[in-house]
């Protein structure tokens, strides 16, 4: 099964960015996330999303 939801520290690795740039992504709400219990959750199709939205600003 491949994975539907990243962590934090997964989807900074994905993205080759820090964990604090992913968590500045999702205050901005460049970075869709989902919350599940305490955890906050990337979804994998949020991150070219992210990407694409970041090609735009540049």
């Amino acid at each position: 099964m491949t994975e539907l939801l990243l962590t934090v520290e997964e989807a900074a690795e994905r993205l080759r960015v820090s964990r604090w740039m992913v968590y500045n992504l999702i205050r901005s709400r460049t970075l869709r996330t989902v919350k599940i219990g305490r955890r906050r959750l990337v979804p994998v199709a949020a991150l070219p999303e992210c990407l694409e939205a970041l090609e735009d600003v540049a």
